[in-house]
């Protein structure tokens, strides 16, 4: 058995060890042990993977491994991975790994909150690592569904409509990608032997350019949707706003990437030309989506609406950048991806410690919380601080990207919208300062408050390990930006 599919079988041995829990304490090990076990095989992942390249191993996807499963429309289990893969693999370890611990007193029904959450991790890791666009697909929507009931049963407010607007809205856009990657199967091939395999699809070049001008679009807006691109965001505000904590960190964290990654590995790669030829009207609608989320955020006043608008207007940004078609706007797209779902993570899991406490996300309804809860809240202005690009910090270094980049273009269609893009930074900044200020320094709103604990030793370990996570990135980039750019390069050459 190829060891990358361990990352789908420790999950579903979780799912087992969960589902024979008898206790609080039992479940809390199964999880924990399991979802540790996730990041030491996805740190072992990248060791290996760039030890194989400083070897001298240049094949496109490593580890690659491929099982038949259904021979009539020649579906096999097919895994591998590259630089971005590989840090998509990292990235989702580490938030599942911090999620558990967000949710350390989940109620009602921890077991089977615990069991949906794998099942949802089961899909992220599965679509990460295949490289068959029916397995891709599978594992996409094995990730869609267990979200309806993550948020119908164990979120909070309106949480029916936000649940039932998610899953309407994203099964739509599945439906979108189903009919793209039916039409991109049967032209796979010259010779009508079809394939779902990604490599041999793309060695085949098979596909017409007035083919590939319908497909893309098709591809493009069904992972689109998942990556919250105007006007096909509106899910995902509600959606946040109703989740539990630790189903907000991954959602924002991990779920949103699928799209991004999903326009990498189908979209751009198998259908290069129609990419240079329909990206300008996919360019307009995210960069509608960079300004809109930021200026969206700045009039909300529900801590999780202001972090969900940030999430559309920086999963906007990746999709921005991949679609300016160069290296280094693509490298800076998946340290984007990187940063985002870090720092996102970081602030739900933030969000939900404080609501547990105050029992209020209305920023009109707290104040001086920096006295009352001194950790929480450094930990806050840290991940306010990544969210508006501040050097030393994740944000800095993957949107300085996206924005060089952006303006390798020197006509006046790109490089008018990539200083339109730039200003989002000063309208995030605008917010998140606001929020700082009146959150953490403004004046106690409510007696009570000045009664509450700070963090307990499993919401320190949650906040740190994604802390620093985000500073390491922003740090010491260099490693992980060369181990991208390198699998970015072989997209590019289709182009």
């Amino acid at each position: 058995m190829n060891f990358l599919s361990l990352f789908v079988l420790i999950p579903l041995l979780m799912m087992l060890g969960l589902a024979l829990s008898k206790n609080m304490k039992q479940i809390r090990t199964v999880a924990v042990v399991g979802s540790t076990i996730q990041l030491l095989l996805a740190i072992g992942t990248v060791v290996l993977y760039l030890q194989e390249r400083v070897a001298g191993n240049t094949d496109e996807m490593l580890f690659v491994a491929k099982t038949m499963w259904f021979a009539p429309l020649n579906i096999h289990y097919a895994v591998g991975v590259d630089g971005i893969s590989v840090a998509m693999l990292l990235l989702s370890a580490i938030i599942v790994f911090a999620g558990v611990f967000a949710s350390w007193k989940i109620q009602p029904l921890p077991k089977e909150f615990f069991l949906w959450l794998i099942l949802l991790s089961i899909g992220v890791f599965g679509f990460f690592i295949s490289i068959d666009l029916f397995t891709m697909f599978m594992f996409y929507e094995v990730a869609l569904i267990p979200m309806y009931l993550l948020i119908g049963v164990w979120g909070s407010g309106n949480k029916n409509y936000s649940a039932m607007k998610l899953t309407l809205m994203l099964m739509g856009g599945s439906a979108f990608l189903l009919v793209g990657i039916l039409g991109i199967y049967f032209h796979s091939s010259v010779d009508g032997n079809f394939t779902m395999n990604i490599l041999e699809i793309a060695k085949n070049n098979a596909i017409p350019p007035f083919v590939q001008n319908y497909l893309f679009p098709l591809t493009f807006v069904g992972f689109g949707v998942l990556g919250a691109m105007f006007p096909f965001h509106t899910w995902s505000p509600d959606g946040h706003a109703s989740a539990p904590t630790a189903v907000s960190m991954l959602h924002a964290g991990v779920l949103m990437k699928l799209g991004g990654y999903g326009c990498f590995r189908v979209a751009i790669y198998l259908m290069p030309q129609a990419a240079q030829e329909l990206a300008w009207i996919c360019l307009i609608l995210t960069g509608i989506s960079v300004g809109y989320g930021a200026f969206s955020a700045c009039v909300q006043k529900d801590l999780k609406y202001i972090n969900a608008y940030s999430s559309v207007s920086h999963c906007g940004l990746v999709l921005f950048a991949i679609l300016m078609l160069n290296t280094t706007a693509m490298t800076g797209a998946v340290l984007q991806m990187l940063s985002h779902g870090l720092m996102t993570a970081l602030f739900f899991a933030l969000i939900g410690m404080i609501y547990g406490r105050t029992h209020t996300r209305m920023i009109t309804e707290m104040g001086g919380l920096m006295k009352i809860m001194p950790f929480l809240s450094v930990c806050y202005v840290i991940a306010g601080f990544a969210s508006l690009g501040l050097p030393g910090l994740s944000g800095f270094i993957a949107e300085m990207t996206i924005f060089v980049g952006s303006f390798q273009h020197t006509d006046t269609f790109h490089r008018v919208l990539t200083i339109l893009a730039c200003t989002s930074i000063v309208i995030t900044a605008v917010y998140i300062l606001r929020v700082v200020g009146k959150l953490l320094y403004g004046k106690v709103q409510n007696e009570h408050h000045r009664e509450l604990t700070d963090a307990t030793w499993f919401e320190k370990l949650s906040a740190v390990t994604l802390i620093v996570a985000v500073a390491g990135l922003g740090s010491v980039p260099g490693w992980i930006s060369d181990m991208i750019s390198k699998s970015i390069t072989t997209i590019i050459e289709r182009l």
